[in-house]
């Protein structure tokens, strides 16, 4: 699995400029030159992540130290339908997600964006026609998609979660739970003043390394990303037929790729005051709308909702006294999420097996977020200030 370095020593650059990205088997390529000029504060941004299930594109305007979203797109093309098997992505599902980069071309060209982030995640690292599938893209769409490396992924995830973390937090765990992958991110942000607590975290962007500067640094303890994520470890278990041993085989085995994470050695001995745990996925979101009982998702009621261990499991408890058909039924899950539901659930129960919580944040953010305020923070656009 993809490998992390220790003690704060990320394999990132400590540059804010734009990183070169690489497409496996080939040379580093930078999609986007650095601006000439400071850029113009009323500028459009654009980020879209094709992951293993999902295709998902913001467009969104600099306003103070936030984003205002201007436009959204996302649709399920489930990219790596398959790719567990074969080892590569299928005609039908490369289809899928042409169709729906299109859309994506489309409303780049209305709104006339052209600082943007187009990226591909675990599918296209892992699948041996990437290459083939990036050139048809560029062909049919236009658009040049980068396949970024976990590293990346990680970091601009935890960037995202900024606004959520607490000041009382002195310990973070992001996690970031994907179609084909998770990932996981320890933070000590012990030594930094409270109140500063999520701008260190912002400063991320500029790498995962810890260099002593005029502001105290969040310090990385470790990070790791897991080669299982919904879709994967759904696919890894579809031929067992009962629906409680299979959600029983996906937790466990997700548990014990956790042995390679640094804090997963002392969780039993880690408390839960100044703690906290941040969860960006569908995943998480789902698990939230039905904890909160709604039955059309609404993401002012779920991002940045806290809920805790006993919380989560019991709706996920809910989850499998209904079973698979219970769960199509059921308005809170939706069609899109419910044959994905329980993958997920059986890595979030491992998750918090391990480190029990009082404070879980819901993340109805991720990648995207991470990749526009990492661009606007680079060209200089955002403002400073707490969150």
């Amino acid at each position: 699995m993809p490998r992390k370095r220790k003690g704060g020593a990320g394999p990132f650059t400590s540059s804010a400029a734009i990183v070169p990205l690489v497409v496996a088997g080939e040379p580093p390529v930078e999609r986007r030159l650095a601006p000439l000029t400071r850029p113009d504060p009323a500028d459009l941004y654009a980020a879209l992540d094709l992951g293993t299930n999902s295709c998902r594109m913001l467009i969104a305007q600099p306003k103070g130290n936030q984003l205002h979203v201007v436009d959204s797109f996302s649709k399920s093309v489930q990219l790596g339908q398959g790719l567990e098997a074969s080892g590569r992505l299928s005609r039908t599902s490369m289809a899928r997600a042409v169709g729906a980069l299109k859309i994506c071309q489309r409303k780049l060209e209305k709104h006339r964006v052209s600082r943007m982030r187009l990226v591909a995640t675990e599918a296209c690292r892992r699948a041996s026609n990437a290459a083939e599938f990036i050139s048809v893209v560029e062909r049919e769409t236009g658009l040049a998609l980068e396949i970024i490396k976990p590293e990346e992924e990680a970091r601009l995830a935890v960037v995202s979660c900024a606004p959520l973390v607490s000041t009382r937090t002195e310990q973070l765990l992001v996690v970031d739970i994907g179609g084909g992958s998770t990932e996981l991110v320890w933070i000590d942000l012990s030594e930094v003043p409270r109140l500063e607590r999520p701008r260190a975290i912002m400063r991320l962007h500029q790498g995962f390394d810890h260099v002593e500067t005029m502001f105290k640094r969040a310090r990385v303890v470790d990070w790791i990303s897991i080669p299982l994520g919904v879709a994967t470890l759904k696919d890894m278990y579809a031929d067992v037929a009962d629906d409680g041993a299979r959600f029983a085989l996906m937790s466990w085995f997700f548990e014990e790729k956790l042995a390679a994470f640094s804090p997963y050695d002392d969780a039993a001995d880690q408390a839960r005051e100044g703690f906290q745990i941040i969860g960006t996925s569908g995943t998480v979101t789902t698990v939230a709308a039905s904890h909160l009982g709604l039955r059309r998702y609404d993401r002012n009621k779920v991002d940045g909702l806290r809920m805790t261990s006993d919380q989560i499991d019991r709706v996920i408890q809910q989850y499998l006294t209904l079973g698979p058909e219970g769960r199509r039924r059921d308005p809170r899950i939706g069609r899109d999420r419910q044959s994905l539901i329980m993958s997920g659930a059986a890595i979030l129960q491992a998750l918090l097996r391990a480190w029990p919580t009082d404070r879980l944040s819901v993340a109805d953010r991720g990648l995207r977020e991470g990749l526009l305020y990492a661009q606007m923070s680079a060209d200089g656009v955002l403002e400073e200030g707490p969150f």
